[in-house]
């Protein structure tokens, strides 16, 4: 289960900037926050800096070549800009890269241990807690204990990176395109699976191409458009104006139906309606 310190913090990004090699700015003046026991869903198109937000919150932002040049992150009293991956999930906080990046090689049961690697000391009564954890909520992994990752299927193989991300017990949960190149049943597990990690207390920052099912799971949404925030809101509310039924969720809807357009975090009036739209 989540630890009690992690569980009453709050992810705060402030004012970020990010670059990739100096030269590509990815990342301008955004802000968001997680509040403790949330679901919080990013939209965006290709290139807007979901994924490097994301970065900049695990600490695997320099594996990549980037770096933060202003603004912050923090997770409850910890700093985490500038920190690297062992730090964040030290702190509480772990990411599951998009694209399934279990260790092929290693059996489920050897995936699902690494997860807690680099947190100290972990007894074995501990991991076993964490292994209870997982196989209650993917009961197909309890089945392949001793099978190598790189033969299961692409859902379980999301299971697994899932689980192993469980198995460091976080605060807070970072998933990266979840649900990408899923059967549509397996789609709406890993749905089922987001809703139930949190009912269990841990929140959730989630990237995921699926705006209907992302805005169905948050209690709040952003839009990132080109590195930049232009829409933010509580999710049932963003998920009914125009511009977010007609770029992600493939409606139509007609001007003025929704009402009005929930408020963006530090833009002007109607900024950020045209931004996104």
């Amino acid at each position: 289960m989540p630890r009690a310190s992690d569980e009453a913090s709050t992810l705060r990004v402030e004012n970020l900037d990010v670059t990739y090699g100096r030269a590509v700015s990815a990342l301008r003046s955004v802000s968001l926050d997680v509040p403790p026991g949330s679901v919080v869903t990013l939209l965006g198109a290709n290139g807007a800096g979901k994924t490097t937000l994301l970065r900049a919150v695990s600490g695997t932002l320099r594996l990549h070549r980037g770096a933060v040049t202003a603004g912050a992150v923090r997770y409850g009293d910890t700093v985490l800009d500038g920190q690297d991956p062992v730090a964040a999930v030290r702190a509480g906080v772990v990411q599951v890269p998009e694209g399934r990046r279990v260790f092929a090689g290693l059996t489920v049961d050897e995936n699902l241990r690494s997860g807690g690697l680099g947190l100290g000391r972990r007894t074995p009564e501990r991991i076993r807690e964490g292994r209870d954890r997982v196989f209650a909520l993917f009961p197909r992994l309890a089945e392949r204990t001793k099978q190598q990752a790189g033969l299961l299927s692409g859902g379980e193989q999301q299971m697994l990176a899932i689980g192993r991300a469980l198995m460091a017990a976080p605060g807070l949960l970072l998933l990266d395109e979840p649900s990408l190149g899923l059967a549509p049943q397996m789609v709406e597990r890993i749905a089922e699976v987001v809703r139930e990690i949190n009912a269990q207390g841990t929140s959730v920052l989630l990237v995921e191409q699926n705006a209907g099912m992302a805005l169905a799971l948050a209690d709040h949404a952003y839009v990132l458009e080109v590195g930049e925030v232009r829409l933010s809101g509580p999710a049932g509310e963003l998920a009914r104006t125009d511009a977010v039924r007609r770029l992600y969720l493939g409606e139509t809807g007609e001007t003025g139906e929704t009402g009005e357009t929930p408020e963006t975090d530090g833009a002007a009036p109607g900024g950020a309606e045209r931004g996104a739209a």
